[in-house]
């Protein structure tokens, strides 16, 4: 509509309602006031005469004075016929008279009754001296009957009435002068016409008008209806105050109304509404209770409000009453509901969601002009609720300490606020069919920024204490960061996040709502459980949680791909590896490490001791032995669990106690689960270099190819160049070398082009 014409719309309301008098009590008055029927008068005369004149007096002021311009006087000498009757009844206090005028009249001096079957014109509160200063109250009907005694005037027929501010008319009328009440029977119209140029009629009818002059009060019972302009309000009993001859405030029972107009409709209601008016007529301020509801309809929104109680305040601009805040308070409810533009699939399919308000105390302000939102706030706890219009929405519900709410033009939702937040995301219907849990969250302060054009929300923020939960993922962290267009969630400063897999800490760890997928980054600290239907052993051990540090991390596809960058450390037990990058996939059970590779394996053994220091496998029934590590450094790693083969390339050194391997590229294979020791073999190619250690003798091994076996300490040498030197035994070369360093014995093959040379040193 219009300016503020809602506002004016719940003003006429208000001008229609409110009542501080019970129903009953206004009909017991109405009986009390109800003069008996006249009895019809004799027409016969026996004496006429002209310019006849009547008065009635007590000790202090004349009551009644009738004067005609003809007198006849009846045959039986009960009354008189009257013409051109003019009859003045004083008030009390004698400054005021009315003023009635018949063409014809009957007068009963025994029991001082003044009947006109003709029209009669009454004039209300004429002074006794001087000029009226405002248009006093004319009433005309037919059929009316006077009483000289007490002043008052009734009839049972159609009557119409004008006054300063209007006209009307009613069926049955009476008016007592010593109360100064003027009672409309039934059918009672009232065409009122507000003071100053912009101001616009009222039709105001009810069942029954009483008009207490000496309150300045107007009673509408049992119910009224006001119409103004495209406004209509119906009400029950309800009483209209004056001041000064305005309306100053109306009460109003049972009240409720439509304003239509071309692209906006308002409907309001409540069991009770008060208005109150300025000296020009202009709306002040409009209260409902209870069950106050406000339905206010535009072309793309619908807002609904409803409380225990409403109270609007206006302002005047341009000669109109203009909203400009509400108080909405107890259970208050403001329901916010898009609507589609046009009837196409497009705009149904663009809708944002519902929103629902709800909190004790709501403060609604409103931006100039009067006819859209500026923003609300709550005083009290509340709830904020999303209800989905499109399948692809998600239901939210949020619940807040306060509530600060902004609207931009067109009350599109630009903003919100609250503390002490807990908010519930529901899953799609599609992600219910994939299983998708509610996601949970809570922090101190919320804040959550909507795009202007579509009203989606487009970020939310969640600082001090940030917790989430969905499903048996959780999350902490100082701050949370949520982007709706991508589904994200960052969280910043000591962020946390768990499940029944593992758990990883960094700064700030990126969460993608709809995958489950994530990426911590800053001193990254994770931590892996096994899973238990595993049956072999892994690059590190499969029985302990994996440990983790890096600089960044990134899981996808529930934890089963996993990738570490930057200083990477993982460790499982004694099981060590570091690298610059490591991809683990668990489904396709591989690892890829890059950078700066190194890892370090565990073992556990009984041990016997040779006459050179050398360990014995087990088996040998010596008591367990120290464990022993496995450390290889290499250019980068790649582990399959299938052939469990673990495949160094670049630069790898192998330690075990004892022995170096240096090789260009190394393949190490695990043994099974339950083996003799982690580390089965290691064959090594390219430039192979095996140092072994004793506290007694150093034998280097050389050549293109090397094999290691770690049950009985074989080393197998082959190439052009294969060679080992033993600083106590000399050196050979050949073919191919096997050393076993159990039992000291070495073999020597030669081959047709290279044949086995040994070099003894003697003792």
């Amino acid at each position: 509509m219009r300016g503020t014409r809602w506002l004016i719309l719940v003003a006429i309301l208000a001008i229609l309602g409110g009542v501080g008098v019970t129903y009953r009590l206004q009909q017991r008055i109405l009986q009390q006031h109800a003069p008996p029927k006249p009895k019809p008068l004799p027409r016969e005369l026996n004496s006429t005469r002209e310019d006849w004149h009547y008065s009635q007096s007590d000790a202090k002021r004349t009551i009644v004075e009738i004067q005609a311009k003809k007198f006849g006087q009846s045959a039986d000498n009960s009354h008189v016929l009257l013409e051109d009757v003019e009859l003045r009844i004083f008030h009390q206090d004698g400054s005021e008279y009315d003023l009635v005028h018949s063409a014809q009249a009957e007068f009963s001096p025994s029991d001082k009754r003044l009947f006109s079957e003709g029209q009669v014109e009454i004039t209300l509160g004429l002074p006794a001296e001087g000029q009226p200063t405002h248009t006093p109250v004319s009433i005309r009907s037919s059929g009316v009957t006077f009483y000289s005694d007490t002043g008052k005037a009734e009839t049972e027929r159609p009557a119409s009435f004008t006054f300063e501010h209007g006209d009307g008319t009613c069926v049955g009328a009476s008016y007592d002068p010593s109360t100064r009440e003027l009672h409309m029977n039934s059918q009672a119209v009232v065409n009122w016409k507000a003071p100053g140029p912009h101001a616009k009629p009222m039709k105001i009818e009810a069942g029954t008008l009483v008009y207490k002059e000496a309150s300045a009060t107007i009673w509408l019972i049992p119910w009224a209806r006001l119409t103004r302009e495209n406004t209509l309000v119906e009400a029950g009993p309800t009483t209209v105050t004056l001041q000064n001859g305005i309306i100053h405030q109306v009460d109003a029972l049972a009240a409720h109304g439509t304003d239509s107009y071309p692209n906006r409709r308002l409907q309001y209601a409540a069991d009770h509404l008060w208005v109150d008016f300025d000296d020009n007529g202009e709306v002040q301020k409009i209260a409902g209770a209870p069950n106050a509801r406000l339905v206010s309809t535009a072309d793309v929104s619908e807002t609904a409000v409803t409380a225990d109680r409403v109270d609007m305040f206006f302002t005047t601009v341009n000669n109109e009453s203009v909203l400009t805040n509400a108080l909405v308070n107890g259970n208050g409810v403001v329901v916010s509901k898009p609507l589609a533009a046009s009837k196409t699939a497009k705009d149904r399919a663009d809708l944002p969601e519902t929103r629902i308000l709800r909190s004790q105390v709501i403060h609604m302000r409103m931006r100039p002009g009067g006819k859209e939102l500026d923003a609300l706030e709550t005083d009290s706890p509340g709830s904020l609720e999303f209800l989905p219009n499109r399948p692809t929405q998600h239901h939210r519900t949020l619940d807040g300490g306060r509530f600060w709410i902004k609207y931009g033009p067109g009350n599109r939702l630009e903003s919100f606020r609250t503390i002490d937040a807990r908010t519930r995301t529901d899953p799609t219907p599609e992600e219910r069919r994939r299983n998708r849990p509610p996601v949970f969250t809570r922090s101190r302060n919320l804040l959550a920024q909507f795009d202007p054009k579509t009203s989606q929300m487009s970020r939310m923020e969640q600082w001090d204490d940030f917790s989430y939960e969905g499903g048996d993922r959780k999350a902490r962290a100082a701050k949370a960061t949520l982007d709706s267009g991508i589904n994200q969630i960052v969280l910043e400063t000591a962020a946390r996040m768990w499940d029944a897999t593992g758990s990883t800490s960094a700064d700030v760890i990126h969460l993608d709502e709809r995958t489950g997928n994530f990426t911590a980054e800053g001193h990254v600290n994770s931590s892996r459980l096994p899973e238990k239907q595993k049956k072999t052993s892994d690059l590190l051990s499969g029985d302990e949680p994996l440990q983790g540090l890096a600089q960044k991390m990134t899981s996808a596809d529930h934890n089963r791909r996993i990738r570490y960058e930057g200083n990477v450390v993982l460790w499982q037990g004694a099981d060590r590896l570091q690298a610059q990058r490591v991809d683990i996939n668990r489904e396709a059970r591989s690892l890829a490490a890059e950078g700066n590779v190194f890892t370090q394996f565990h073992e556990e053994q009984d041990q016997d001791t040779s006459k050179e220091g050398q360990p014995v496998g087990k088996g040998s029934g010596a008591p367990a032995g120290p464990p022993v590590f496995t450390t290889v450094r290499a250019a980068d790693l790649v582990y399959t669990e299938a052939d469990r083969q673990a495949h160094y390339r670049g630069g790898v050194v192998l330690n075990r106690p004892g022995l170096q391997v240096k090789a260009d590229d190394l393949t190490a294979f695990l043994a099974e689960s339950g083996a003799d020791s982690r580390l089965e073999k290691a064959l090594g190619e390219g430039h192979v270099e095996i140092v072994q250690t004793t506290p007694q003798r150093t034998r280097t091994g050389l050549g293109q190819h090397a094999e290691y076996y770690t049950a009985d300490d074989r080393i197998v040498l082959r190439g052009a160049q294969a060679q080992l030197v033993d600083s106590l035994r000399g050196n050979a070369r050949g073919g191919e070398l096997t050393y076993f360093s159990n039992d000291d014995r070495l073999l020597v093959n030669g081959s047709a082009s290279q044949p086995a040379v040994s070099r003894i040193r003697r003792k």
